[in-house]
């Protein structure tokens, strides 16, 4: 009997909602895989490190800025649930201008994604630096394309079932990981009081509000991951299950509005995850980089921080630590390479290149992508040599593509709601603050990728006049992340050099 596809609203799979909190448990893991790649180098680097700049004072941010953004996960769900469409299907029908049957939102997308494969680049290569840091008798090269071939053989099957399951398993690791290294400093000098937490809390703003600007930046929910939210939602089977719509009848309507809940809790509990695991990172950078007056950049704070318990702990702490950064970038990078090859699949059809709903062509184009990204990912990371004026060109684009996906959310919740499942007033008010939130950081990206673009401008062209073995650090540099903010703290992630034989050696 073939596999139940369920990007195809076929009423054989209508399913009743689970009313029962066990039941309701099964269907959970769209969030889940969301946040695997939520978490990924800028909570365990560029989080930490604002946590050594601003001590415990913008805990309260952190916090904020992954419970606020939430919102506008929730508004593609549901209209991902109601509709049956992804997000590019979605983006299509949404009004403007198109060109060769594309809607000018997926151009916009389409744009920026070459400047994304240099942020994928970096954390591919950044999980090859960490696994170097533990076995360096194999080179960055190597461990560079043994990541990139693992996650390819890994994602290329299109099993929905198999990527919630690695999701799962690598979310786990790192929350487990994390909270163990923090519980771990109560017994060092860098115990953590209630009087640090109570000052997290106060809601009073760091002395450097780009501090605080770039905590809010760089956590929570991103713009790609509102987008390929609504692809885990229909593999899971949310839209498949509730069945094609039919405003007006009151059986799917019943439907509908159940299964919006399951995903409103599988939502929340990501989100509870990835908040905890966020503001534990910032809480490693304020109780012991910034205890040390230190702030090391990049992957210089895990060796700060492994140096920490190791010290204080033995050499167990530093395999806890260790396994938990590899855990928080591999789970990036295989969570990232599994949404990227549905989603260009996805524009691949709306370009005409494919059927993206015929279930053989979909499946090729998938497993195509899957070893496509990756490759193309470890080129980037060995042979890029401008990341710096390219990351300040990415961190505008990212500014571009949340007003994207601002846009596209007001017109679902206004223009395409169905009247009777119309939500509740505090949804709309939680709605129009994330959408304030996010507007107001993109326009502050937007401004401040403008400046960095103009002061940076010179210097890569001084650059180009370099000897070449200048150039050759230049190039690992490049180490991605998910918002403009935090670009300025993983610049000089890398801080060195590969060597001839493809070792690392620090700067």
């Amino acid at each position: 009997m073939p596999a139940r596809d369920p990007y195809a609203l076929d009423p054989s799979l209508v399913e009743d909602p689970p009313t029962r909190w066990r039941d309701k448990l099964k269907f959970l893991g769209p969030g889940l895989v969301l946040t695997a790649s939520i978490v990924g180098s800028g909570e365990l680097i560029a989080t930490t490190s604002l946590g050594a700049k601003a001590g415990f004072t913008a805990l309260w941010i952190i916090l904020a800025s992954c419970v606020v953004k939430v919102a506008l996960q929730l508004q593609f769900g549901r209209h991902t649930i109601l509709t049956g469409e992804t997000c590019l299907t979605a983006f299509n029908k949404l009004p403007g201008p198109s060109f060769r049957g594309a809607h000018w939102t997926i151009w916009c997308w389409l744009l920026i994604q070459p400047l994304k494969l240099l942020q994928m680049g970096g954390i591919v290569g950044g999980v090859a630096m960490i696994i170097h840091l533990v076995l360096p008798q194999v080179s960055v090269f190597w461990w560079c394309w043994i990541t990139a071939i693992v996650s390819a053989m890994m994602v290329s099957g299109e099993s929905y079932r198999f990527i919630e399951r690695v999701c799962v398993a690598l979310v786990a690791a790192f929350t487990a990981t994390t909270l163990i290294s923090v519980f771990s400093l109560q017994w060092t000098e860098y115990a953590i009081s209630s009087s640090d937490l109570v000052e997290g809390l106060r809601l009073k703003l760091p002395s450097d509000l780009m501090i605080a600007m770039g905590a809010f930046g760089l956590t929570g929910v991103g713009g790609d991951e509102i987008m390929q939210y609504t692809y885990w939602l229909i593999e899971k089977g949310y839209a498949a299950r509730t069945g094609p719509p039919s405003p007006g009848d009151a059986a799917w309507e019943r439907r509908a509005r159940g299964w919006i809940n399951v995903m409103y809790l599988d939502a929340l509990v990501s989100m509870v995850v990835y908040t905890v695991v966020t503001a534990a990172f910032y809480i490693l950078g304020a109780a012991v980089l910034h205890a040390r007056g230190e702030t090391p950049q990049g992957y210089a704070t895990i060796n700060t921080l492994t140096l920490m318990y190791t010290e204080s702990l033995g050499e167990w702490a530093r395999s806890i630590f260790m396994l938990g950064a590899f855990a928080v970038l591999f789970s990036t990078v295989f969570s990232a390479l599994a949404a990227w090859t549905r989603v260009f699949a996805d524009a691949g059809g709306k370009l005409g290149l494919l059927d993206f709903q015929n279930a053989g062509q979909r499946r090729r184009a998938i497993t195509i992508l899957a070893w496509f990204f990756p490759i193309s990912w470890s080129v980037v990371f060995l042979a890029y040599e401008e990341p710096v004026y390219m990351v300040t060109l990415g961190g505008m684009a990212t500014a571009a593509i949340l007003l994207v996906i601002v846009f596209a959310a007001i017109v679902f919740r206004y223009r395409r709601e169905i009247p009777a499942l119309r939500p509740s007033r505090f949804y709309d008010i939680a709605l129009w603050l994330s959408i304030a939130a996010i507007v107001v950081m993109a326009l502050y990206g937007a401004q401040d990728g403008i400046r960095k673009w103009r002061n940076e401008k010179p210097a890569q062209n001084e650059r180009h006049e370099s000897p070449p073995a200048a150039s050759i650090s230049a190039k690992t540099q490049a180490v991605g992340s998910k918002s403009q903010p935090e670009y300025g703290l993983l610049m000089l992630a890398t801080r060195g050099e590969l060597t001839h034989n493809g070792h690392w050696r620090p700067h």
